[in-house]
């Protein structure tokens, strides 16, 4: 009976006299969702309000299920639309609404009309009490309860009148794109899906970086890093993923400085290089799934250390998150059954025995002094010979 979808959002409501720019923004994703699934849909907005129209067959669950995948909509009401034709036919539409979508009358019920047209006949509390009492006289069984009832009908007075009962959560955020370009280290761990996520969340557009060992690390491996990539554009929209060949950086870094800091100095040169794709694709930071005290190399001395290179932000949203808070997240965003596939990102040869976990900077700048010119031409290499894949569902 559904032909029509209400568009709740959040935060998007107090942007004042911007707040259009962001409305369109949402827009914008809600059509790049719903091309990806079968139906014809019209998306359009009224003061304040965002439909979502149908024409033709469709499927529901489909439907709810993309829109729930799209930042910056806090909810989805699946309504009726009728037009005003006076208040009886109002009741009328309103009753029948009450049969098709609940079988069973035995519940309470409260109705909540609202005018967005005030020069309507009847106020609010008018058409509240009204209303309640046609329904009461069609469905005896009925009970208003207007404290806590089981069932809320809304009833809103605009262009047409809209009437729905259910208001199914979205994931909330901010349209992606309103926030500028970010670059997210992306690694076929837990974490850093769960990162680029929650940044892409604020209404940022992703890029990724992955950096590739072959031989060490095998192609399963990186296809985990694509599927992972692919998973976050379900939400984030498409991810341009960069991969890049680590392997002879990583040989080098592992023959000339000493194995306690192969971690940090490792991460310091992967941090240069995404920052470099960064600026070369006109992202504003980095993305990292960092957590403070995870690893040897997320200390708040080797984070200190990492962050040295940089000269943009380098944004770390789980960095205050035990391992179960951003697991959590995983699941509930599907990332989580990819990330703990077998195949490891990072070969156990890179990783040091004993780790430093307070690494002093002065220290890891002298070691690196024994890499010379050949890091940077390595780097180069690194840099010219990326293969760089559009990852989109």
């Amino acid at each position: 009976m559904y032909k029509a979808f209400l568009i709740k959002y959040g935060e998007i409501g107090i942007k004042g006299k911007n707040r259009y720019m962001f409305e369109d923004a949402l827009i914008r994703q809600i059509e790049y969702a719903l091309r990806r699934i079968e139906g014809s849909y019209t998306v359009t907005k009224e003061s304040g309000r965002i439909y979502v129209d149908t024409e033709g067959e469709y499927d529901y669950d489909e439907v709810i299920h993309t829109l729930q995948h799209v930042f910056g909509i806090v909810g989805i009401a699946p309504m009726v639309q009728i037009e005003d034709e006076g208040f009886d036919s109002l009741a009328k539409e309103l009753i029948a609404y009450v049969d098709a979508v609940y079988p069973d009358k035995n519940f309470t019920f409260k109705v909540h009309a609202r005018r967005g047209r005030k020069n309507y006949p009847m106020d609010s509390m008018e058409l509240n009490k009204e209303l309640g009492s046609r329904l009461l006289e069609a469905f005896p069984e009925l009970k208003v309860d207007v404290h806590s009832p089981k069932v809320n009908l809304y009833v809103e007075i605009r262009q047409r009148i809209n009437l729905f009962s259910e208001v199914i959560p979205g994931c909330g955020g901010m349209p992606v794109g309103t926030n500028g370009k970010a670059m997210l280290l992306l690694s076929g761990g837990i974490d850093s899906p769960v990162a680029g996520y929650m940044i892409a969340k604020r209404g940022v557009v992703l890029e990724a970086v992955y950096f590739h060992a072959p031989p060490y690390t095998s192609e399963r491996a990186k296809q985990k890093v694509m599927d992972l990539a692919k998973q976050v554009a379900s939400y984030a929209g498409p991810i341009r993923l960069h991969i890049v060949n680590f392997t002879d950086i990583q040989l080098y870094i592992h023959e000339k400085c000493p194995h306690e800091e192969l971690t940090i100095i490792m991460r310091r040169y992967m941090m240069k290089i995404a920052q470099t794709l960064a600026e070369e694709n006109g992202a504003l930071g980095l993305i990292t799934g960092e957590s403070i005290g995870q690893v040897a190399s997320q200390t708040i001395h080797s984070l200190y250390a990492t962050n040295e290179v940089c000269t943009m932000p380098v944004f770390r949203p789980l960095i205050g998150f035990d391992k179960q808070d951003i697991v959590d997240i995983a699941l509930k965003i599907g990332t989580y059954e990819t990330s703990i596939l077998p195949y490891e990102d990072c070969c156990t040869i890179f990783v040091a025995k004993h780790p430093v976990t307070k690494p002093n900077l002065k220290i890891i700048r002298h070691s690196e002094e024994n890499l010379s010119e050949k890091i940077e031409e390595l780097v180069k290499t690194a840099l010219d010979t990326k293969e760089t894949i559009m990852c989109e569902v």
